[in-house]
């Protein structure tokens, strides 16, 4: 396994991070193609004995369940201080007032919560799920910040917003003092690149590790355009991330793949790993091939021809993923 620094940190995490928010209690979640304890347990041990290092999951995955399935599983097959556990605040978690969002009072309850869930006593990158239009950003910096101070938290994070909002995160962290991010997660792979506009070259200029979401599209780039999945047609915020522009670079995917005699997720993943800008992406596992793949594309080299195959399909979309 390859280990690199998360921008401009000392934090070294493995080139791939394994995503958990397919692992959950079936009966806390909405999404159909959950795995249970038992069931997720397997990619999690795969992934540690692989080399895997970063682990994401959020308080919201599952009604919270992502994180106990996590944490038991972490503590059982390595050592707390060999992994990056990494997790997320601002979704929904319960009903009523203060149950989502990034206040002082959200954020402190949150943190509380997932430790606990996680069975651990810090965490090494706490990341904001997406911007908080209803809070300033200076009483989540702040927040945020005193949880660093404590002890609670190593590393902040960030995930999907415009980058206008992140620059301005940055600068407020900056001008206070306050500990600032060390990492985005944009939605980020070959059939959505709107991030290369703004938010990649920010990231860059800041020194900021780039975490692609959905690197293989949901799925999408890993089989031939039209053919779907329990995950497809289920996922409601998936369906609206792609359309069928999407058709003519699944197809440039899966021809190179037939050249090559390889997988189309090791493909598309081996592309977004190519990317300078890229930390590591979050792949997810709910089958043992997944894991397989993701692995094999650390060692896959696409050729500049076999990369702008890829790429000149592309046509610019509008912003997805912000939700």
């Amino acid at each position: 396994m390859k280990y690199v620094r998360l921008g401009n940190s000392g934090l070294q995490v493995s080139r791939l991070a394994l995503g958990c928010m397919s692992y959950g209690t079936p009966e806390a979640g909405t999404h159909a193609w959950t795995l249970g304890e038992d069931d997720a347990r397997p990619f999690i041990r795969t992934a540690v004995e692989a080399g895997i290092n970063f682990f994401d999951t959020a308080n919201s995955y599952s009604d919270g369940t992502s994180e106990e399935i996590v944490g038991r599983a972490l503590k059982e097959y390595t050592k707390r201080e060999s992994v990056v556990i990494a997790t997320k605040v601002f979704g929904r978690v319960r009903s009523g007032p203060n149950g989502s969002g990034l206040s002082r009072k959200s954020i402190m309850t949150e943190v509380d919560a997932s430790l606990r869930r996680l069975g651990t006593d810090y965490l090494d990158l706490y990341q904001i799920h997406r911007w908080d239009s209803r809070t300033p950003i200076e009483e989540t910096l702040e927040a945020l910040h005193d949880l660093v101070r404590s002890g609670k938290v190593r590393y902040l994070g960030a995930s999907s917003m415009y980058a206008w909002q992140f620059s301005k995160a940055l600068y407020t962290a900056d001008l206070h003092g306050w500990t600032r991010f060390v990492s985005m997660q944009p939605h980020y792979n070959l059939l959505y690149r709107e991030e290369e506009r703004e938010m990649l070259p920010l990231c860059a200029d800041q020194g900021v590790g780039v975490l692609p979401w959905s690197p293989l599209a949901r799925g999408r780039l890993t089989r031939p355009f039209g053919e779907s999945s329990v995950r497809a047609e289920s996922d409601e915020f998936g369906k609206g991330l792609y359309d069928e522009d999407d058709r003519s670079i699944v197809d440039a995917v899966g021809r190179i793949a037939d050249e090559r005699g390889a997988e189309r997720a090791q493909v598309a993943l081996a592309w977004v790993l190519r990317r300078s800008t890229v930390t590591a992406p979050i792949v997810g596992a709910t089958k043992p091939k997944h894991l397989t793949d993701a692995l094999a594309a650390l060692e896959f080299e696409l050729t500049d021809e076999e990369c702008a195959a890829l790429e000149s399909p592309y046509r610019p979309r509008p912003v997805a993923g912000f939700a």
